[in-house]
């Protein structure tokens, strides 16, 4: 996977493969059986824990990737200049604030701009699919280096870059070798899960994570709990003043095959916070579900609503993937939405962006198209309908 918005955007059909990485030498330790810490100040995220200690703060990353079990990456963020205590190994210690970051996905940037440290971002996988206005001047100017992708990484370039940390993803074994070889080159390795949240404020409250690296707690902690009481206030209201729930299909099929969200996902979630019956609300799976064309048609037969339609710009676009899908009724009658109305000419769409920060927005949008009549003349952030 290039970068977590490419990844959706462009192969958004691939089923990701698990795979374990070693975590041995340098890198964090991996510990089993670990339970989560009465302590940690994460409230929602499943795959992450802050503890905050006299000097120092304690991040934990728990299955970073997918398919991992048991796997624990656990970094001590000691302030620059202050001595590292000796109950902690130095390989596992970041100094903060970081000045320097290397990312390679538009959450994690969407996260630091959040909290005002855009300068901070010296190298970027794929800058093309930036949405960022100033992260795209940076760019421009120089100040922003695109460091390639996974096995076509600019090592060098990354080195010479000289970065504080990289901020990166797992998806599997092929993540493994441009991590490992990173690691052996002397570079600090940090995995982030927002990704594999199920939870929308789940995924937004790793913001906290950027807000500790950055020596911004407060700031952090303050995004995420206007964040959550704005989501929390939008889902009850949704809940208490609405009776009928449409039923949503999302995605597109991709040579035949059509990779469908289970039930447990991050965009389940949104669709049933939203007042809506995701088709496929009753699956569970760690992936995207290959099914073929005819199963999917058989039961998008019962949606109403058609979301997240791929790379879709038009119903045209659709019937050209294949004509069956415009007897679609939710086609015929004209309600299908993609989520790509904030989108550059780059291939920057901010969904992925300011999207992960703040939920209740998508939340919002999801829930004004599905049920209309309870945001009267409401407009969009990040959908429009498709004509």
């Amino acid at each position: 996977m290039l970068n977590l918005q490419k990844s959706i955007i462009l192969a958004a059909f691939i089923v990701f493969c698990a795979a374990a990485i070693s975590c041995s030498g340098g890198s964090p330790q991996a510990r089993e059986n670990r339970v989560r810490s009465t302590d940690s100040h994460i409230l929602y995220a499943k795959r992450l824990e802050i503890e905050r200690s006299e000097g120092y703060s304690q991040v934990s990353v728990i299955n970073p990737w997918q398919g991992a079990e048991s796997v624990i990456h656990t970094w001590h963020l000691v302030p620059a200049g202050k001595d590292i205590p000796e109950t902690v190994d130095p390989r596992e210690v970041i100094r903060v604030p970081v000045k320097r970051v290397i990312c390679m996905s538009t959450t994690h940037t969407a996260m630091i701009s959040a909290l005002g440290e855009a300068p901070s971002v010296c190298g970027f996988s794929g800058t093309g699919f930036l949405y960022d206005t100033v992260l795209l001047a940076n760019v421009r100017k120089g100040l922003i280096h695109d460091v390639g992708y996974e096995d076509n990484l600019n090592k060098e370039l990354i080195l010479k870059l000289d970065p504080d940390l990289v901020v990166v993803y797992g998806v599997g074994s092929e993540s493994s070798g441009y991590v490992g070889k990173l690691r052996e080159m002397g570079v600090r390795i940090l995995f982030n899960a927002d990704y594999l949240e199920e939870d929308p404020l789940g995924k937004a409250e790793w913001i906290k994570l950027f807000g500790s690296l950055f020596s911004k707690e407060e700031m952090a902690d303050s995004i995420f709990r206007d964040t959550e009481e704005q989501y929390v206030n939008l889902r009850g209201y949704i809940s208490r003043n609405t009776e009928t729930r449409p039923g949503v299909m999302l995605g597109l099929p991709f040579r035949d095959t059509w990779f469908v969200s289970p039930g447990n996902s991050y965009i389940s979630t949104l669709i049933n916070d939203a007042g809506g019956n995701y088709l496929w609300s009753h699956t569970s799976s760690q992936y995207s579900m290959p099914m073929g064309i005819e199963s999917v048609y058989t039961r998008a037969l019962s949606a109403d609503y058609w979301l997240n339609a791929g790379t879709a710009s038009s119903l045209e676009d659709i019937e050209t993937i294949d004509p069956r899908l415009a007897q679609l009724p939710c086609f015929r009658n004209g309600k299908v939405f993609n989520n790509n109305r904030r989108f550059n000419s780059g291939g920057g769409n901010d969904y992925w962006e300011t999207g992960a920060v703040y939920p209740h927005l998508i939340l919002n949008d999801i829930a004004s198209i599905i049920h209309p009549e309870l945001f009267p003349e409401k407009e969009y952030i990040y959908y429009r309908k498709l004509n």
